[in-house]
Formats: structure tokens, C-alpha cells, sequence
């Protein structure tokens, strides 16, 4: 009897035991690809048809996609197609749209956006062409070049890049990181200045961002083609109450200064370097040169107190760069104008004595 209801308390408790839990699904779909046009199946205007390699998933099954079309204030869903192709209407003929796609699974995790495509809304079939549609309807041109590096004493991930160009006039420029699921708008840049930077950031990674260019009817470019920027320290600011030294000294080992600059159509950012070549430390330093012409002129500046006097351009250290030690280079720039012309000085000196300028 007690083998009986041994055997029996047993069973009961093999059929209320739980089985081990299955992990949950974490990996994304595979990034759609091989992005191509694909004529619309319809003679109604205003369409574009979009193809695509169609993603792969550890679960075997991709549930669907979700495509995106660029706008003024953003890329927004425009469908949720289950396969290739699709076809996304209500377009206005004759007018480009820039997409991308993303893929999920049946779990809900979002794949890596594809690359982007700029597609012309056409038709299937040949209709009589359309009035012309009024106001301004021609987007910039598309944002090139864009480089890191160009500031990298900011903390974070700073890039530049070279101004568009467009038919009435570009207003601004919005930037756009990629994360797992699409491009994120994280910010905007003026026209003057066509430089972008991001904090907050992990030190060390790789990021990747587009720019596009806007005018103002809303018209925008095509993304700029997809960057990776690097995250970086930056250089140390500087203490909240900086000891003034007592004096300061102006003797200086020799030097060498480097100068590159960007411009635009009255506009231009330089980035300059002064290494001690020397053998002693130089302390509480002032750069001065002079712009060739006459037309030249700093606006604002970092890691320097910048003033100018005609032509003649003075950089005085802050108190984090006072010193330089032998074999150190130290990182300044500033942003300037022009009138037209905009040669890059020839002649430098560090507290009154010629430096070497670099190639």
C-alpha cells in the first residue's frame, strides 16, 4: 500500500513539476539589403516602389518591416510591409523621397537600419505629365564630406562637413545618429557653421551619423552618406577658480605651429597646433600673426583668449594651458570671416619669437 501511493505521489508530482523556462529571443533580425527601385504596378501618380533583399532571423522568421521616408522634421513610418517589395503613394510626382527599412521578428526585436535610398515618385505607366506644382519644390543638394577629427577637443563625437547647396537657399542642417532600430535625430546645425557635437556618449566607440541639408519650404536633401565618428575625451577644461600665476614669463624654446582652416562663402574654421620644440617649458605664452588680408577677421574662439587689432590676431593662454612642456603640442581654432579672400597666414610667433610653420 505505501509502494501504491509512493508510486502515485511520484507521478503527481513529475505532472505539477514546471519545465525549465526557454530563454527569451534578444537577437535582432539581420539588416535589410540590396536596396533597388522597383516600378510600381499602377498608372496612379505619385509612387515609389521599393525592393529589397529580404533579412534573415535565429528564430527562422522575420514577422515584417517597417519602411521610413525622410521629412522635414524627421523620418516617419510609412509602411509595414510583410515582404519585398512595397509600394509607398501618395508622393508628389516628379519629387524625390529618401527611405530606409528595418526589419522584425516575431519576438519584437528590431533589426539595423538598412542603407538609404532616394527614389524619384514616378508611375507604372505612362500618363501626360502633371502641371508643374507651385512655390519651391527642389531640394539641397546632398551634405558631402563629412570628417571626424575636426574637433576633437570636445568630449563626445564632433564631426564637420562641406555645405550643400540649393536653388532659393539652405537654412539648416539636421544631423541623425543610427541605433538598433533606425536613425535617431539628435540634433541641428546653422549654415555658418557646419559642425556637430554629441556628449554624454561611451569614450572610445564608434558612431554612426548622416547629415541632411533643409531649405526653407521644407524641402530636404538626401542623408549624407553614413560616417562613423569616434567618441573622445576632449581636452580638460578649466578649474572653476584658476590661480593666476604671480608673473609671466616670456621666455620661449623654439616652436612649431600648424594651421588648417575650412571655408565657406564669408566664413571659415581654423584648427591651429603650437608644439615646444624646445628644451624648456614655455609659460604664460601669447601667439600672435597677421592675416593676409585685409578682409579677415576672428569671430569666436576656444582654448585661448583670441583678440584682434586690423590684421594683427593674438592668442593669450587660459589657465589649464599656460604651460607648455617640452615636446607637448597644445590644440586651439577659432572661427572667423572673410570678404572673399581667405589666404592662411605665413608667419608666426610665441612670445615674440619665430616659429617653424608646419607643412
Amino acid at each position: 500500500m505505501r509502494l501504491r501511493l509512493s508510486l502515485i505521489a511520484g507521478a503527481l508530482l513529475a505532472i505539477i513539476t514546471p519545465l525549465p523556462a526557454l530563454a527569451a529571443d534578444t537577437t535582432p533580425p539581420s539588416r535589410p539589403g540590396g536596396l533597388m527601385s522597383c516600378p510600381p504596378p499602377s498608372s496612379q501618380g505619385g509612387m515609389v516602389g521599393i525592393c529589397w533583399t529580404p533579412s534573415t532571423d535565429d528564430s527562422g522568421s522575420v514577422a515584417g518591416y517597417d519602411v521610413y521616408r525622410l521629412t522635414s522634421t524627421g523620418f516617419v513610418k510609412t509602411s509595414s510591409p510583410t515582404s519585398s517589395p512595397t509600394i509607398v503613394g501618395g508622393l508628389v510626382l516628379g519629387r524625390s523621397y529618401s527611405f530606409y527599412i528595418v526589419a522584425r521578428d516575431l519576438s519584437g526585436n528590431v533589426s539595423a537600419p538598412s542603407s538609404f535610398i532616394t527614389l524619384t515618385a514616378t508611375t507604372g505607366m505612362q500618363t501626360p505629365t502633371p502641371s508643374p506644382e507651385p512655390g519651391d519644390t527642389r531640394p539641397p543638394t546632398q551634405p558631402q564630406n563629412v570628417r571626424d577629427g575636426c574637433l576633437w577637443d570636445f568630449p563626445g563625437t564632433a564631426f564637420c562637413w562641406d555645405a550643400s547647396t540649393d536653388d532659393v537657399g539652405v537654412v539648416g542642417y539636421d544631423v541623425y545618429r543610427e541605433t538598433i532600430g533606425g536613425w535617431l535625430k539628435v540634433g541641428t546645425a546653422g549654415t555658418q557653421y557646419r559642425m556637430f557635437n554629441e556628449g554624454g556618449l561611451v569614450t572610445g566607440q564608434y558612431y554612426t551619423y548622416a547629415v541632411v541639408a533643409r531649405d526653407a519650404a521644407g524641402n530636404v536633401s538626401p542623408p549624407s552618406t553614413p560616417t562613423p565618428i569616434l567618441a573622445r575625451q576632449g581636452l580638460p577644461t578649466p578649474s572653476p577658480s584658476p590661480s593666476p600665476s604671480p608673473s609671466p614669463t616670456p621666455t620661449a624654446g623654439p616652436c612649431e605651429v600648424g594651421y588648417d582652416s575650412a571655408m565657406w562663402t564669408t566664413g571659415m574654421a581654423v584648427w591651429m597646433s603650437v608644439k615646444n620644440t624646445g628644451t624648456t617649458p614655455v609659460s604664460i605664452w601669447s601667439l600672435e600673426f597677421d592675416f593676409p588680408d585685409a578682409g579677415q577677421r576672428f569671430v569666436s574662439g576656444h582654448n585661448a583668449n583670441w583678440s584682434q587689432s586690423g590684421r594683427h590676431v593674438t592668442a593669450r593662454n587660459v589657465a589649464w594651458n599656460a604651460q607648455i612642456a617640452p615636446g607637448a603640442t597644445i590644440n586651439l581654432g577659432f572661427n572667423g570671416a572673410h570678404t572673399g579672400l581667405n589666404p592662411e597666414p605665413t608667419a608666426f610667433t610665441l612670445n615674440g619669437m619665430s616659429c617653424v610653420v608646419k607643412p
